[in-house]
């Protein structure tokens, strides 16, 4: 007896794919109904009409799948997400890739296997780039924090660039121009809030030094050692901006190992008003990313392509805020 599976392998696809063409729901490509259609012709495939019964029922789960769950920016979102996903009848369940573009593939597979409603993700940099194709049509789906080139999909972002502009430009204005960049790697954000700092060194006809630009995983121990390397300098930096508040933390780790003081020895600035930041003394000059925001409209978005899948792609491009505290000296 032909099973679905029996299918999906000769066609190329996944098993939920091919029930997705049986049902005659969007989100599959035309090349690939004629392809999933001639397997089933070709190899006689008869569809389990109790199963298939069972899976048309309207799922309400939502998936939200996040980089590092550590990073208190995705622990904010997902609390975002919960709770406008609850207030519309919808649950959500929680997958952390850790940044692994692999782990990122195993749990879209299972997601897409389960039926789930729609997703709600922040790609790994060499992760949905590689697979778009794979799952652009496949399930309704919404992006966050980070965007894939040519992914015709829903997309609720900041402007990386504008923000680590302003905050660099900030750092300058009050007098700092040996300022060493720590910028996380695996995902567009990285880069995007480098070009933006390397933007700011250029309008002030400041040249940036390379012994002072790192890229480094967005860890807390990679903010820490690197730190420390650059405390070792034989001219340490006058200034730090990290990209994020993990390698941030790090940095406040690595300043008081080194017994620095914030900011007469080094002034501090980075992504994301955690709840520390204000707390540590002085407290530290942020970028203020709308996390809550940020969460409640990826799930807005969802929700509407789920319930209109035809409707144009949205790109949503929120706000940030620079606030000022004494870390710069100011």
């Amino acid at each position: 007896m032909v099973k679905i599976k029996d299918v999906a392998d000769a066609a190329g696809v996944s098993t939920a794919t091919v029930s997705r063409v049986l049902a005659q729901k969007p989100y599959v490509s035309e090349e690939v109904k004629k392809r999933v259609m001639e397997v089933v012709k070709k190899l006689n495939y008869q569809p389990n009409r109790a199963a298939q019964s069972l899976r048309a029922n309207t799922s309400r789960l939502l998936a939200l799948v996040v980089a590092d769950i550590e990073n208190p920016f995705f622990q904010r979102v997902s609390r975002a997400v919960e709770d406008t996903a609850q207030e519309v009848g919808y649950n959500v369940i929680l997958c952390n890739t850790d940044e692994d573009p692999v782990k990122e593939k195993k749990y879209l597979d299972i997601l897409r296997v389960e039926n789930i409603a729609g997703i709600i993700i922040s790609p790994t940099l060499k992760g949905l780039e590689k697979y778009k194709e794979t799952y652009s049509h496949d399930i309704p789906m919404v992006m966050i924090d980070r965007h894939v080139r040519n992914f015709d999909v829903d997309s609720v972002l900041i402007d990386n660039v504008a923000s680590a502009h302003n905050i660099t430009t900030h750092l300058i204005e009050h007098g700092y121009r040996r300022i060493a960049g720590m910028f996380g790697t695996g995902s567009t954000t990285g880069s995007e809030r480098c070009e933006g700092f390397l933007k700011a060194l250029a309008d002030h006809n400041i040249k940036p030094e390379k012994e002072l630009l790192e890229y480094v995983s967005a860890k807390e121990e990679e903010g820490f050692q690197t730190a420390i390397k650059l405390f070792n300098l034989k001219k340490r930096p006058d200034a730090i901006f990290t990209s994020n508040s993990l390698l941030a933390s790090g940095v406040v780790q690595a300043i008081r190992t080194c017994k620095l003081s914030i900011p007469n020895d080094i002034a501090f600035a980075s992504f994301d008003d955690t709840s520390w930041a204000k707390l540590i003394d002085p407290p530290l000059t942020v970028i203020e990313q709308p996390t809550y925001e940020i969460g409640r409209t990826a799930t807005e978005l969802l929700i509407k392509r789920i319930a209109n899948p035809n409707r144009p792609n949205r790109e949503v491009i929120l706000k940030t805020k620079l606030i000022c505290r004494k870390s710069c000296g100011c």
